[in-house]
Order: structure tokens, then C-alpha cells, then sequence
């Protein structure tokens, strides 16, 4: 019975936060703002002042598929971001130029976990071979290993958080230090990046439950 509350709560909990945030990144999508900006404008201006002129601006495809390339200095941008004067395009152009700030500035968060992705990546994939494995034969380290290759994941998840939250914090200081909004349409910003937020908040949560799922059914096993 555990082990299927908590096996809902990891498919709930992420997929309630992804549609809160879908619903908010319709409405504000849907919101024009008065300064008549599309979010590469805003990129632009935001990076200007930062002293990042030569960074690039992409178009990409896909919806809310936007994202800072920290390899290749490059803000990507969806489509909708790209050319659409609104509240949420504002909002996660300046969000990314955030983490453009971020990586100019050697925040140290990002450093972090720009150095443990690759390992952490690797280490994920092979998690549930393992514990398979462990599971089928059951070989208690071999279990034990996997669980720990699995709580990688949570860990490079926590040390998210922060640069998320930080790259926000950044977008919303860039766009009041320079009037890139009004104060109305400021609160759509706001609520458009808290959204967003909280679906890696979400996801540290089922990461941390997925962990615990599995301690449990490992101990009903050795039971």
C-alpha cells in the first residue's frame, strides 16, 4: 500500500506542477506588454547591459524549450519566446539571460553542476540496471549501489535549485533595474518565473520519494 501511494505521489507531484506551469505559460503568452518587446529584444537589452554583446540569440523549436547553452554562449529561445511580445516571453528571456549573467560571473552553483553532470548522467542510466540486477540475485551491495546512483540524480536536482531560483532573481532585478515593464505587468512576471520554479521544486520532491520507494520495497524484499 506504501509503495503505491508514494509510486502516485512521484507521477502526481511533477505532473501537476508541469500543468500549473503550462497553464500560466498560456496566459501570460497570451498577455501582451505595453512596451511592445519580444523576448529577443529583451535578451538583447538585458545582455547589452551586462557587457555580453557578442553572446548569441537563437530561435529553437519546441514550446517552453527555451534554455542558456553555457557550452556554445548561447541563449535559445522557442519560437513563441523568440518573436512574441508578452509577459511570458519577458520572463523566460530574462530568466535566461540569467543564467548567461550567471555563467560571466562564475556563479558557483553552475560550476558545480556544469562538473557533476557528466558523471552524474552516466551514473542515473546505469542506476536501474543495477539495482535489477541486485534485486534479481539478491545482492545486497549491488542493490545498495544502485540506490546511491539513483540519489545522484536528487543530488544534481538540489544543487539546481539554486541556480534556477538565482537566474530569476536575476531576471527580476534586470527588469526593474531598467523599466523593461510596468508595475501591473510586473506581478505576471513574477507569477510566470515562480511557476516555473516550482516544477524543479516538484521534481526534487519525486526524486526524493522514488529514493525512498525504493528503500522500502528493498526492505520488504530482505523481509
Amino acid at each position: 500500500m506504501e509503495n503505491m501511494i508514494l509510486f502516485l505521489l512521484i507521477i502526481a507531484i511533477p505532473a501537476a506542477a508541469q500543468l500549473y506551469v503550462t497553464l500560466t505559460y498560456n496566459k501570460y503568452l497570451k498577455t501582451s506588454s505595453q512596451s511592445k518587446n519580444t523576448g529577443y529584444d529583451i535578451a538583447k537589452k538585458i545582455l547589452e547591459n551586462n557587457g555580453l554583446k557578442d553572446m548569441y540569440i537563437v530561435e529553437t523549436k519546441g514550446t517552453m524549450s527555451d534554455h542558456y547553452d553555457s557550452a556554445r554562449k548561447t541563449i535559445r529561445l522557442s519560437t513563441e519566446v523568440y518573436k512574441k511580445n508578452s509577459i511570458a516571453s519577458i520572463a523566460i528571456s530574462a530568466h535566461e539571460c540569467g543564467h548567461a549573467i550567471q555563467d560571466k560571473e562564475g556563479y558557483s552553483f553552475m560550476k558545480i553542476r556544469s562538473f557533476i553532470f557528466p558523471l552524474v548522467n552516466l551514473g542515473t542510466k546505469l542506476a536501474y540496471t543495477i539495482l535489477l540486477i541486485g534485486f534479481i540475485f539478491s545482492i545486497l551491495d549491488l542493490v545498495w549501489v544502485g540506490i546511491a546512483l539513483v540519489s545522484l540524480g536528487l543530488i544534481l536536482q538540489l544543487i539546481t535549485l539554486p541556480v534556477e531560483f538565482n537566474a530569476s532573481k536575476r531576471a527580476k532585478e534586470e527588469i526593474t533595474k531598467y523599466n523593461l515593464v510596468n508595475p501591473e505587468e510586473y506581478e505576471g512576471v513574477n507569477r510566470m518565473l515562480n511557476a516555473a520554479a516550482l516544477t524543479y521544486v516538484a521534481g526534487v520532491l519525486a526524486s526524493a520519494l522514488e529514493i525512498l520507494r525504493l528503500v522500502l520495497i528493498f526492505a520488504s524484499k530482505r523481509d
